[in-house]
């Protein structure tokens, strides 16, 4: 067994779900610490879920432990509990790259990859228009293989893309501190819970 899948071992298994991994406990930061975002808002932990607090800006979380860059799946789920920006930004490996998966930005609802092909998230093939209620809770899912990149919100798929074919980068505004693996909100309060992983090769 490897130092790394020690570090896995240490996370219990979600019950009743093969192969997945918390990788939030429901009542404390372990294994997660705030992104040195300028500005950021207050990082807490209450009701089972963490809160990322209204910043100037960004507020942010970052995972501690390793994380691999590809073959792996995620999944969390996410509410929007004041304001009207992004308040699920996933910043996650691809390979070589990383890249983030905006949730309810600019307008408060538009979905998409940041960057894909130097675009953000409003100008690339993977933007679309999505309502997000306040205070609900959605559920997300990524699935980052060898070949493919899938996102889905609730169950529904809103992203597939053969990855050979796309270059994945980090727009140029801090979210690069969240690396490798974290969550962001901007000027927004966001709630995550239920975070966990699995590996899929």
């Amino acid at each position: 067994m490897t130092r790394r899948d020690c570090l896995w071992a240490l996370a219990p298994a979600l019950p009743g779900a093969e192969g997945w991994t918390l990788l939030f406990d429901g009542g404390t930061l372990n294994g997660w610490k705030p992104a040195p975002f300028p500005g950021q808002g207050q990082v807490t932990v209450r009701d089972g879920m963490v809160v990322l607090g209204k910043g100037d800006r960004m507020t942010g979380l970052v995972h501690t432990r390793n994380f691999p860059n590809v073959d792996y799946e995620l999944r969390f789920e996410a509410a929007r509990l004041e304001g009207n920006d992004f308040f699920a930004g996933l910043i996650f490996p691809v390979k070589n790259s990383f890249c983030s998966w905006i949730c309810g930005g600019w307008d408060g609802s538009t979905v998409g990859l940041s960057n894909l092909d130097g675009y953000d998230a409003s100008e690339n093939e993977t933007s679309l228009a999505r309502d997000f209620q306040q205070g609900r809770w959605y559920k997300f899912q990524l699935a980052v293989t060898q070949d493919r990149l899938r996102a889905s919100i609730d169950g529904a798929t809103i992203i597939d893309l053969d990855v050979r074919r796309h270059e994945f980068s980090l727009r140029f505004d801090d979210t690069d501190l969240a690396r490798p693996l974290g969550f962001a909100s901007y000027g927004t309060v966001g709630g995550l819970r239920q975070i966990a992983w699995r590996r899929t090769g």
